[in-house]
């Protein structure tokens, strides 16, 4: 089963990239994940981040640990990783100039972990927390 979301970010895609890009950036706008400790080969495709989780769920408790694997790296346009023990996939698509850009985030689950699990709404939160992180930085410019 896939859940999307989209959200025009204030930010050029080169800056949305940089956040993207970063491994230790995911937790501050995945709601899943507390820590990343990303592998010797940061963002390549298959290197394998442990994760530390955030959220209680059906399944998982708060400080878990986990693995994902980096499944795609498009550099300024797709970023998708495979979370190993929840089971889902997650992609961001950027496109934009260099005023805004419009961000695409999918998750593929099984239903019972979109459901059950809480995944349901990570699009939204995810695209929600992203676009307050471009709120910031434009900023500070």
């Amino acid at each position: 089963m896939r859940v999307k979301a989209e959200q025009d970010l204030v930010a050029a895609p080169g800056d949305v990239w940089a956040l993207l890009a970063e491994p230790r950036h995911l937790s501050d706008w995945w709601p899943g994940y507390r820590t990343i400790r990303p592998d010797r080969r940061g963002l390549e495709l298959g290197a394998r981040w442990e994760v530390v989780r955030s959220q209680a769920g059906l399944l998982r408790r708060p400080g878990e640990e986990g693995l994902i694997t980096i499944t795609a790296v498009e550099p300024n346009r797709r970023l998708a990783w495979h979370d190993v023990q929840q089971r889902f996939t997650a992609t961001v698509a950027i496109e934009g100039d260099q005023s805004q850009t419009r961000a695409r985030l999918t998750v593929e689950a099984p239903w019972w972990r979109l459901l059950l699990e809480g995944l349901r709404l990570a699009p939204q939160e995810s695209l929600a927390r992203l676009h307050a992180l471009c709120q910031t930085a434009a900023g500070l410019h």
